[in-house]
């Protein structure tokens, strides 16, 4: 059981799917968990549920810092890089400010995140970044430049920040799940659904699952026990990697 007792965890997109999930997992690991979500009202209920802190805050905005309690960020020993959004469009037709959304959100936040709290955890010779990435940050999709491109960037800050942070017993690693049952990926179902005439079911079966080896989505606590196994003392040797969690999608 990993024991997280007397450490403090800041989740974003903590408000519904992976990122509560992830707040579920690490409060009852012992840690405090921060809950940051756009919806205040989704933080708010996660945090009382988790004995938590709820914090909202929009990462789209360079400030969004300033919406934490004054000396939290300091005293984070965990962050849980989770929020983002997506949207659909070929290269041509794709809204260049929703481009630009996407990458401050998937991008820019977990950086400013980790510029703030780094100092905090290097001076207490311990620390956790874990990025949830996507299979998309291995493997890209048509369609999903920006989210592809987000991903992607992830990908290398994660790596960036653990060569940085191994001297000071900090990790970095990127969670690579594939679809998983999530608010976001039901709205992606409905989507396709009505842009190719199919049924949902068909959308998962023929569309979303088709490169994977094990046909159904994945839940949310499965992602959350890897990110809590990496927290955990048994994943301090593991920094600056990707851990798919895609049903063999990456085996191709």
């Amino acid at each position: 059981m990993t024991d997280l007792t007397g450490r403090r965890a800041v989740v974003t997109g903590a408000g519904s799917g992976i990122g509560r999930a992830c707040a579920r997992r690490l409060a009852a690991a012992g840690a405090h968990v921060v809950v940051v979500d756009v919806d205040g009202e989704s933080a708010g209920k996660v945090a009382a549920e988790v004995g938590g802190t709820p914090v909202a805050a929009d990462l789209i905005g360079p400030g969004f810092t300033g919406a934490f309690p004054a000396g939290v960020l300091a005293e984070t020993d965990i962050v849980v890089n989770n929020a983002g959004f997506q949207h659909v469009a070929p290269v041509e037709e794709f809204p260049p400010e929703v481009f630009s959304a996407i990458l401050k959100v998937m991008v820019e936040a977990p950086f400013l995140l980790a510029r703030a709290v780094l100092p905090g955890m290097y001076a207490r010779g311990w620390g956790r970044i874990v990025n949830v990435s996507s299979v998309h940050g291995l493997r890209a999709s048509p369609y999903k430049s920006a989210y592809v491109a987000a991903k992607h960037g992830l990908e290398g800050l994660s790596k960036v920040i653990a060569l940085e942070g191994a001297a000071h017993g900090v990790t970095s690693v990127c969670v690579n799940p594939a679809y998983v049952r999530t608010p976001l990926v039901e709205k992606q179902i409905t989507a396709q659904a009505e842009t190719h005439g199919i049924s949902r079911d068909e959308v998962v079966e023929r569309i979303m699952l088709a490169p994977a080896a094990v046909k159904r989505l994945i839940e949310p606590e499965e992602v959350a026990e890897l990110v809590a196994y990496v927290c955990g003392p048994n994943g301090s040797f593991m920094t600056g990697v990707s851990l798919p969690v895609d049903g063999g999608w990456t085996a191709h």
